[in-house]
């Protein structure tokens, strides 16, 4: 019985791949069972190289797949997302600004990423395993699951012996395809729109002195295999000669010297190079869906390549799309061989994890986003949650709701939220304003809604502390709220007779309006009545001018409270700053 590809009740760009991945499965298996344990499993991927902080643009490497296989798995079917840590890979060079690492790690250029030292004061054993902890605790986080697939472990133990030998024996057709691309004049560099992954740049630079980037070719012949040094453990080798009768191969290494004649059929301390390497593991694991980075489209890519090596190991090339880069707002360009860039940790620090899903999930792979980091991320939320409200009331259009379900929610289940959502940007200022004193912040959170006020700060968390955590690592010291101490008295004798009517108004009506929405509608209302309107007039029935008096009104407010013409949304500071201390502020 066939597999028929049953869509969800959207258009979404997840259930169309879904679908895509569904059919070719069945392509791959006729015949076989659609459902149920002994029906074939589903395989996606995706790589990541822990050669330094995995960066929010790898992230798309992961989620896009992570996205599809949790749709394919929401209808039934057995899916199984692979993660494969290229944690075999070279070291190639010391990352800039990572904590705890020196020039001296320079001495470990070539090494596998499993033997070089992890930063100094890490509890990991290794410089892999280091930035793989951190990324393993975000996907955790997000909900995302997957198996994942050590290369060290795969090539030291073993695994992939005879797709190495098979690979050996078939080193000249591997040649003649790679020769095409060879042969070829490189097109004009075009500005990058997503920085290189690290195998993919492995292959550009090539892996050692004696390497071309797909492999060692030279008077022995070409050999898509590349040994670690017995001596020094760098991957600076030459292999001189190879015998696929005994397996013989003799290598030796630029770094240090040293040379060995060693069994390959009994050999476990090097691997494939990268354009062998992931076309192989596409065979072996049978992998379905698998995206890649922009660069992966260019002639003679490590995708395109890959795509006619896979052949030779009886396997076919995965579907996927290409994905675009992912920007960032408020902070430098990403590239995963520098320190400092933001990591999924770092934006699960200031964000839920819905919402950082909802950002992969809404955009088609082909289409460029930013993540915020600086007040742009006010506004996203903002616009989460009149998403959340829109699915709630069932106003939301199907695209919509499907990637709020998406961010939400996996086939596992709903991932943990805040009980009580309340706005981020007023936590934020909340946060600003009461500087860690969390019963000050209770206070403030409790009197927006009086008529439901919060019983414990834990009902607005984890929200909260994303929003706090925002204000105290990415808000400038210079944009901080500080509340005045003492009235200005120069400011407030200064003051007209219009604008002290201003300030009478606002102080008589302080008490009765005493939450969020009250302070709102009193602190827009007062030139509105100054100018002889009802404080409930709305824009259309106003002339242009009220405008101008709320905007002067406001910056009058904002200099008695905190010595700036701006600040935290007025109704939200006014709360923070509390009735006594208001009145004290503004004179009376």
């Amino acid at each position: 019985m066939p597999i028929v590809a049953q869509s969800t009740e959207t258009t979404d760009w997840v259930s169309r791949f879904a679908d895509e991945v569904i059919e070719e499965s069945e392509r791959r298996a006729p015949g076989a069972k659609t459902s149920g344990a002994d029906a074939p499993v589903v395989v996606v991927a995706s790589g990541l190289s822990p050669s330094g902080p995995i960066h929010l643009g790898n992230l798309r490497e992961v989620m896009t797949p992570h996205l599809v296989a949790d749709e394919i798995r929401r209808r039934g079917h057995q899916v199984r997302h692979l993660i494969s840590w290229d944690d075999y890979d070279r070291y190639r060079k010391v990352p800039a600004g990572v904590p705890g690492v020196d020039e001296s790690w320079a001495e470990h250029i070539g090494k596998p990423l499993t033997s070089v030292p992890a930063p100094k004061g890490s509890p990991h054993p290794n410089w892999a395993e280091h930035f793989k902890a951190a990324m393993v605790e975000s996907l955790a986080a997000l909900g995302v699951e997957f198996d994942g697939i050590s290369q060290t472990e795969q090539y030291t133990s073993g695994t992939y012996r005879e797709q190495i030998l098979h690979a050996m024996r078939h080193r000249a057709d591997i040649d003649a395809i790679l020769a095409q691309y060879r042969t070829k004049k490189a097109p004009a560099k075009k500005q990058q729109q997503k920085p290189v992954d690290e195998a993919e740049l492995e292959a550009a630079e090539g892996s050692g002195a004696a390497a071309e980037d797909d492999g060692s070719s030279g008077s022995a012949g070409y050999f898509p295999y590349k040994p670690y040094c017995g001596n020094c453990e760098k991957d600076l080798t030459t292999v001189t000669s190879y015998d696929d009768d005994s397996t013989e191969l003799t290598y030796s290494c630029t770094a240090c010297g040293f040379s060995e004649t060693v069994r390959l059929s009994e050999f476990n301390r090097g691997k494939l190079v990268w354009k062998v390497d992931w076309p192989m593991r596409w065979a072996y694991e049978g992998v379905i869906f698998e995206p890649s980075g922009v660069d992966h489209s260019s002639p003679g890519s490590s995708f395109q390549v890959g795509g006619q090596i896979v052949g030779i190991f009886g396997g076919k090339q995965p579907i996927g799309p290409m994905y675009a880069f992912v920007g960032i707002s408020g902070m430098a360009k990403m590239s995963s061989s520098k320190g400092g860039v933001p990591t999924p940790a770092d934006a699960l620090k200031i964000m839920e994890p819905q919402l950082l899903r909802w950002l992969y999930a809404r955009r088609r792979p082909n289409q460029s986003f930013k993540i915020a980091f600086d007040q742009e991320i006010q506004r996203l939320y903002d616009e989460w949650d009149r998403l959340d409200a829109k699915v709630a009331d069932g106003s939301a259009l199907p695209a919509d709701a499907a990637a709020h379900s998406r961010a939400v929610r996996t086939a596992s289940g709903e991932l943990p939220r805040t009980p009580r959502p309340l706005p981020y940007r007023t936590l934020a200022s909340v946060a600003d304003i009461t500087a860690g004193h969390e019963d000050q912040a209770l206070r403030i959170l409790s009197d927006l809604d009086p008529a439901n006020p919060l019983g414990s700060l834990d009902e607005a968390r984890p929200r909260y502390d994303k929003a706090e955590a925002w204000i105290n690592t990415h808000v400038p010291a210079d944009q901080r709220t500080i509340v005045r101490d003492e009235p200005d008295a120069e400011l407030l004798k200064s003051l007209d007779e219009q604008a002290q009517q201003s300030l009478r108004l606002l102080l008589d009506g302080l008490a009765a309006n005493w939450s969020l929405d009250g302070l709102t509608h009193l602190v827009y209302g007062v030139p509105k009545v100054q100018a002889g309107f009802s404080a409930d007039a709305t824009p259309k029935e106003l002339p242009p001018e009220i405008k101008t008096a709320q905007r002067s009104f406001f910056a009058l407010l904002y200099q008695l409270l905190v010595s700036r013409e701006t600040g935290p949304r007025l109704p939200t500071l006014l709360l923070a700053v509390g009735q006594e201390r208001v009145r004290h502020l503004l004179g009376a």
